[in-house]
């Protein structure tokens, strides 16, 4: 009796198990669960879930701080001036303790360097007890350097308007407190706010400054008064000097003579406040 012959193998082949076919994707169904699956099994899930504010803050650059003065990404322009304000203070703190060194070295030495008033009042008072051809060299020389850097907060203002006032004056409530009272100085009285605010004290000539860069004065006529000023108030303090005479010296003298402790004070100063500032600024990133 003949058997029924059997199906030649690989004729009639199962189309799920056929070359270059996904029995998931084509049935429609998973074969182990037996339950439907939809689109392709290999395709990558998306994730739906929207970013937590910590991931949204790492996407942001570095320019869009709300701290920083400038809208947008920042030009060139605006990257050096923030730089040059970045380098006037770090001038400004490594010099704070050379200060009553240059002082101890010659009051000369200072006036060129700081266009200190102390430097001012000594050397008045040696043109009063002894002959001092000089002085008029040290009151010029210090009067220029005292305004060499102001054209930066000037420029400042000039790119950024209002917004290098606001981040200057947000540094703390005293900050705040003498930025407004600058500001409204230099919208009141315009350009003789230039000369005023050398006067007044506690009044950040800075933002002087970036308010008229702001309006539009012109940087020659900015400087012009800041000179004039500074010409103004230097030679107060050399003509004290002249009027108190050998008591203004013999004062320097001795604050030259504790200098270099005065010096290493403000160096631990310096450094004590500025680790105990990054020291908060971590456990506030931290929390």
């Amino acid at each position: 009796m003949s058997q029924p012959s059997e199906p030649v193998r690989g004729s009639h082949e199962d189309p799920a198990t056929e070359p270059g076919t996904d029995p998931i994707t084509e049935h429609g169904t998973d074969p182990i669960t037996e339950r439907p699956v939809e689109g392709n099994a290999d395709a990558p899930v998306e994730d739906d879930t929207e970013p937590t504010a910590s991931e949204q803050a790492e996407k942001k650059e570095w320019w869009e701080d709300p701290n920083l003065p400038w809208q947008g990404e920042p030009t060139r322009a605006d990257k050096l001036c923030w730089l040059s304000i970045a380098l006037l203070g770090v001038y400004g703190i490594v010099l704070l303790p050379l200060r009553p060194i240059l002082l101890g070295l010659d009051s000369y030495v200072l006036a060129f360097v700081t266009g200190s008033n102390i430097a001012m009042a000594d050397i008045g008072a040696k043109l009063a007890t002894g002959h001092e051809p000089w002085w008029w060299v040290a009151w010029i020389a210090a009067s220029l350097t005292s305004i060499k850097f102001d054209w930066i907060f000037w420029w400042a203002g000039k790119l950024w308007g209002h917004n290098i006032i606001k981040v200057m004056s947000g540094r703390s409530k005293w900050a705040a407190k003498t930025g407004a009272a600058a500001e409204r100085l230099a919208r009141r009285f315009g350009g003789p706010a230039i000369f005023l605010a050398w006067f007044i004290p506690f009044i950040p000539g800075a933002i002087v400054a970036a308010f008229v860069g702001d309006v539009g004065m012109k940087l020659r006529r900015y400087m012009a008064i800041d000179l004039f000023a500074a010409l103004v108030y230097r030679g107060l303090w050399m003509y004290l000097g002249f009027r108190i005479g050998e008591p203004a010296k013999d004062l320097v003298n001795v604050i030259a003579r504790y200098a270099n402790y005065f010096a290493i004070v403000m160096l631990v100063f310096i450094f004590v406040t500025s680790f105990m500032r990054a020291r908060k600024q971590q456990q506030a990133r931290a929390s």
